[in-house]
């Protein structure tokens, strides 16, 4: 295979470690490699609800951390916080706190945001402390490495990278192609 092959397929499938929405036997799946404090993964959130809206139960919907913390200070800790609510069960109301208040993310802010949600925000504090998630989200950034990553968002259809235009109707369309 090809180099440039190689870095446009999947390198890591998808499995029961990976947050997803949708059954797990979805005819497609969308896998997004993204940044919670990115500004185009912010612009793609609501995008990707409508998509979810579209397609229903035969979309599958995959995210996966890509924290890009040199540029994107508070990205890593945004990360592992998604990944503390996880542990209690609310991985994908933190993710859509995050990307909603994508303007206050530093640890206090993540806190506030847990004790909000109803999470133990005093483990989710120590967690973050801790930095007990920190391997995790490494692991999500690091098959993106492997999957030919260099930005955010970046989105998987059926394990083949699509990088055509993730405005709703060009996005839905190649999911419906799918």
């Amino acid at each position: 295979m090809s180099k440039k092959r190689d870095a446009a397929v999947l390198a890591v499938p998808v499995g029961d470690d990976d947050h997803f929405q949708g059954p797990a036997d979805a005819a497609v799946t969308l896998v997004e490699y993204g940044d919670f404090e990115c500004p185009h993964c912010r612009r793609a959130y609501p995008i990707v609800k409508e998509v979810q809206r579209r397609l229903g139960p035969r979309l599958r919907f995959v995210f996966r951390h890509f924290p890009l913390k040199e540029v994107h200070v508070h990205a890593e800790h945004a990360a592992e916080v998604a990944e503390a609510a996880g542990a209690q069960g609310k991985f994908w109301v933190m993710h859509d706190r995050l990307f909603e208040r994508q303007f206050a993310l530093e640890d206090d802010n993540l806190i506030e945001y847990a004790a909000e949600l109803g999470l133990d925000a005093a483990r989710v504090a120590r967690e973050l402390a801790a930095h007990i998630y920190k391997a995790q989200v490494r692991d999500d950034f690091m098959s993106g490495v492997r999957s030919g990553v260099n930005g955010t968002p970046t989105f998987f259809i059926n394990g083949v990278r699509y990088d055509a235009s993730w405005d709703a109707d060009p996005l839905a369309a190649a999911l419906e192609v799918a």
